[in-house]
Parts: C-alpha cells; structure tokens; sequence
C-alpha cells in the first residue's frame, strides 16, 4: 500500500469559502488524518468516500482529492448509508450542516444512528444558515435575531449531542473549529470505531453568525469555560486546572479542587466506553454558566453496525437459496418452449 501525506488528499480545487470561516479547519483536519486512516486500515485512498448534502460545508468533497457524492439537501445520510452497505470496503465520511442534516435531513439523521451505519459524520454546527444568506437553524439559540426572526426566534434548539444519544448512537464527539488537534484527535476516533461515528463541530460563521461560540472558543475564556474529556482522565478543567466534575447523587457538580474537602480522588474519571448512556447524556449537555462546554470524545461504545449486519444476513439467504441466479429464476416453476 502507498504511504500517503495530507497533500494526496487536496484537491486541484480552489477553497471558496469566506475568510475566517470555521470550515477550513475541519478540512485541513480531515486531510491531514486520512493518511493515518489509510494505513490503519490497510486500505489504499481510492476507498475513500466523501458524501455531502446542500451547504457551505457540503462544497467540501470539492476540496478532497478522493471519490465523493455532493447530493441533495438533506439526503446526505442516506446516500452514505447506500454507499457503504453497498461497499461495505469504503470509508465513508459525511459532511453536513446543521441545517442540512438536523432539519431537512433530520430523518435520515436519526435513522442512520439507530441502525448503527458504519460512517463516519461531520456534523458542522454554525447555527445558521449560511449559504441561504443567514436563516435561523435547528441550533440556532433561543431568541436569536436572523434574517427568518428578525423579533427573535421563539424555538427551542436541538442539542446535537442530545439527539444523537437518545437515538441510541454509539459514538458522539464534540470539538472547536479553533482547535486543529482535538479534531484530529477525534475523526481518528471517529475512523477507528465501527458504526455510526458523530462528530460536531462548533464552527464560526464569520458573515451571519460571527461569534457563535465566542464564550467558549476565545482564548480568555476557552479553559474556564471548556474541558476536554478523554477515557480514563479526571474531569478536570480551568486556567489553572483546578476546577473539576462530580457526581452529586443523580447530578453533576463543578468543584474547586483544595476547597471544602474536595481533593483529585473526587473527581470523575470519564469512561467513553461505558454503558452508562445517562452520564453521558449530562456530559453532552453541559454549559454556561455553571458548567463548561464537555469537548472529545464523550461515548464510544461497541455494537453491531447495520452494514455488516446487512452482508451476514444476505449471505445467510443466499447460502441456503434453492435459486441462485436470474436465469434460474426465469426457468423456475412451470415452463415450457415454444418452437
């Protein structure tokens, strides 16, 4: 197999998304891992699928020097679920918005992670709607002023890592367009966990929504109001690392460490792997102002995925398929010829 660099995976492409976008930093990571993936499967680039639907994020497979899908809006899930049950060898990667993927596309979301599709999802969280000039979203925050609620949006957002849980996913990741390394670190992940594999990126749209995730990406506040969990760490965050999560009965608690008794040994130790889907739950939707912003990897948990399940069972029928062929088929059950 060819040893790759992230240049074998750019395209000839020019990158037309506006300056300061958040999306450039989750392509220059997905290109920068895929020669890793590569490897790590032993499989060669032309095995590599990117699958979009309708977007600025979904230009993406454009800019990778791979084989890729730009669909319909909304309809990404389902042509990458298509292309890998079809191929079960590809590796797909998916691109999708928030509008593309939870309002439109929210069907098809939801359903590929029920059935544990081996893809891998990039879900770009914006909250807007860029490319149609500034709409609210699925995740746009309650009240917010856009062109569609100009008085204000009166609905209630979709957590992503909320919806994803509750259907069951067996892989949520979060991370900042801000930080190149956490988003290798968890499309490696993401790449290595066999199912449905969501990853939201919290990206900034420098035109209609510029400062979407300022009170937690800004280099002021990033360490006091994040905290990036990895398996077997303790929850600890802050600038001077020194605040940390407990469980307190059924709820999590942000602590001091040194204060009121509380030492290193009473703060949580986060388990991808777990099957204790509830506190993962509570970790996906922590945030301001009691709590930080929960990035990385926050489940990872094994279980059959759709596509392979799909193979065994076909090859299962086929085995014992008194019809094996369509010209069986046609010369089957009562025939005759005529001359």
């Amino acid at each position: 197999m060819s040893q790759y660099t992230f240049k074998d995976f750019k395209s000839d492409q020019e990158v037309r998304w506006c300056p300061g976008c958040g999306d450039y930093s989750v392509l220059a990571a997905l290109q920068r891992i895929l020669p890793k993936v590569c490897e790590e499967k032993g499989i060669e680039k032309e095995k590599v699928v990117v699958v979009s639907g309708i977007g600025c994020s979904s230009r993406l497979p454009y800019y990778m020097n791979t084989y890729g899908f730009h669909s319909i809006h909304g309809r990404a899930t389902a042509i990458a679920t298509g292309v890998k049950v079809a191929n079960p060898e590809l590796c797909v990667w998916q691109a999708s918005g928030d509008g593309d993927a939870l309002a439109i596309g929210g069907n098809h979301f939801i359903h590929a992670i029920r059935r544990n599709v081996d893809i891998n999802i990039m879900l770009f969280n914006n909250r807007i709607y860029g490319m149609t000039k500034g709409q609210y979203s699925p995740t746009s925050k309650f009240g917010a002023i856009t062109k569609t609620s100009p008085y204000g949006t009166v609905e209630n957002p979709f957590e992503p890592g909320s919806l994803v849980l509750g259907a069951k996913g067996t892989f949520f990741a979060r991370s900042l367009d801000v930080d190149l390394a956490l988003n290798e670190e968890i499309m490696l992940a993401a790449s290595r966990h066999e199912g449905t594999s969501v990853m939201e990126f919290l990206t900034n749209c420098v035109i209609f929504n510029n400062g979407a995730h300022a009170e937690i990406s800004s280099r002021e506040h990033r360490a006091d109001h994040t905290i990036v969990l990895r398996a077997g760490e303790k929850m600890i965050f802050g600038a001077e690392r020194n605040r940390g999560i407990m469980l307190d009965g059924w709820k999590l608690r942000t602590v001091t460490i040194g204060e009121d008794g509380v030492g290193e040994d009473d703060i949580l130790v986060h388990d991808p792997h777990s099957d204790n889907i509830g506190l993962q739950m509570m970790l996906a939707e922590m945030k301001g102002p009691e709590f930080p912003v929960a990035l990385g990897v926050i489940r990872d948990v094994a279980s059959p995925t759709y596509d392979k399940c799909v193979c065994e069972q076909c090859g299962s029928v086929t085995a014992k398929a008194s019809i094996r062929s369509v010209d069986e088929l046609l010369t089957s059950g009562s025939v005759w010829e005529v001359k």
